[in-house]
């Protein structure tokens, strides 16, 4: 009888060890996603930032065919 009370209480402390992490980690995760919502990557920079590519230009409009090999042959 005192072993299945041992083995009741064990497995009462693992699952109270269990549940304790998990809603830690639950909240963990909430925190960051709060903290992160309101990020903006895609702003556009402050300050004296440089453009570094132009897709408007007409050069590249009629290189597209080697741009196109060229991704291929790279693999990126």
């Amino acid at each position: 009888m005192k072993s299945w009370l041992k083995i009741v209480f064990q497995t009462f402390k693992v699952f109270v060890l269990f549940t304790g992490c998990t809603i830690l980690f639950y909240y963990g995760i909430m925190w960051l996603n709060e903290e992160y919502q309101d990020y903006h990557r895609y702003d556009e920079p402050e300050g004296t930032a440089v453009k570094v590519s132009s897709s408007g230009n007409a050069e590249n409009s009629s290189n597209w065919f080697d741009r196109l090999i060229l991704f291929y042959l790279n693999g990126e």
